[in-house]
């Protein structure tokens, strides 16, 4: 009676394991130092995956389910062990429990800024952080990539030895993808998804486990990139800016009364207004100083020549004048004529490589 009491403690009859720690990946059953008899019975629960492991080498592979273990069972162990004749005497191995259940919520974020290259910006420096769920999917890979021989590995062990990696693969994702800056800016709650698969294949075959969920909830970029991109949203609401210059300066017509005085003045602070906002946005009318003028008459305020617009020939009211002086009226750079001048906008005539211009059409180009 002693020997056979003496022998039941020797061998294990049941393998099972109950998981009730919620944040277990991995599980080694503990043998204590027992073999395993022929006919015992392996107990896998569901979203268990039982996995036997003999001198290192992976045997075989059991889902959920009940399963005595037979020499039909185990034909993998049965080649490791060298049985010719089958599985007759009991043996010692390694059983891994893998859970295989949806971890839900693990965070995941950049420690340094990742730098990424981009067609608008050049290289940006960007940091990132949100959250995945994740499901192992390969056993052998998972064991023998993330938790090894681990007895009982946890989700803190696997969320400080995960994170750097998912970070990388994050980082060559984004990198493979060419998403612009203004779009993860902008829309990264849609970066996630569009970076999952791209993510997924080089996690599953590295790791053994596929991510069901990535979530990108913030992203931070340097203070000069922020800047430019509100400006980029300033000059979309803004619309046409020529538009925007003219509706301007005939505003400052309208309050001026009319007057030859009063409509200089409040044409050169609505062209000064809207010459500062384009400023900002960094559009087209840049300030630009205006040149003295050849034989030009004293200098006034602001450093510019100050020219008396000539008259035609007979005395009469049209008054013709320069670029430089039509600038000086309109408080604007004298490219910005220039280029008026060039594509149509603002009437005048070239003689030989000069340009002259009549105050009736500066009139006319202000009330479009």
């Amino acid at each position: 009676m002693a020997l056979m009491d003496f022998l039941t403690k020797q061998f294990i009859d049941i393998i099972q394991w109950v998981d009730d720690s919620r944040d277990t990946l991995s599980y080694r059953f503990p043998d204590e130092d027992k073999e395993i008899k022929r006919g015992a019975q392996l107990v896998v629960r569901e979203s268990q995956i039982a996995q036997f492991v003999y001198l290192g080498q992976f045997g075989d592979t059991f889902g959920p389910g009940k399963h005595e273990l037979v020499t039909d069972n185990i034909p993998i162990l049965s080649d490791l062990k060298g049985w010719k004749y089958g599985f007759e005497s009991p043996f010692k191995a390694d059983v891994y429990y893998v859970v295989t259940r949806l971890f839900t919520g693990n965070k995941w974020g950049t420690a340094n800024p990742v730098m990424m290259r981009d067609k608008d910006f050049g290289i940006v420096r960007m940091r990132a952080y949100g959250t995945f769920d994740f499901q192992i999917v390969e056993p052998k890979l998972f064991l023998k990539e993330v938790a090894g021989t681990d007895d009982h590995f946890r989700l803190d062990e696997f969320n400080d030895t995960m994170r750097s990696r998912i970070v990388s693969v994050f980082s060559e994702a984004l990198a493979t993808a060419n998403v612009p800056v203004l779009d993860v800016a902008q829309r990264y709650s849609e970066l996630g998804g569009a970076l999952l698969p791209l993510i997924n294949p080089a996690v599953s075959a590295k790791y053994g486990i596929e991510i069901k969920s990535f979530i990108v909830e913030n992203v931070s970029l340097p203070p000069e990139v922020e800047q430019a991109i509100d400006k980029r949203g300033a000059m979309a609401a803004v619309g046409n800016l020529n538009d925007y210059v003219k509706f301007q300066m005939a505003q400052g017509m309208a309050q001026g009364g009319g007057g030859a005085g009063g409509m200089g003045a409040e044409l050169a602070m609505g062209m000064a207004m809207a010459q500062q906002m384009l400023n900002q946005q960094g559009g087209i009318l840049g300030q630009q100083g205006t040149p003295p003028v050849a034989g030009g008459g004293p200098v006034g305020a602001g450093g510019a020549a100050q020219a008396a617009p000539a008259t035609v020939a007979g005395g009469g009211a049209t008054e013709l004048m320069t670029p430089a002086q039509v600038a000086q009226m309109l408080s604007v750079g004298e490219a910005d004529v220039m280029a008026s001048l060039e594509s149509g906008d603002l009437k005048g005539r070239k003689i030989g490589t000069q340009w002259r211009v009549t105050r009736a059409a500066v009139d006319k180009f202000l009330h479009g």
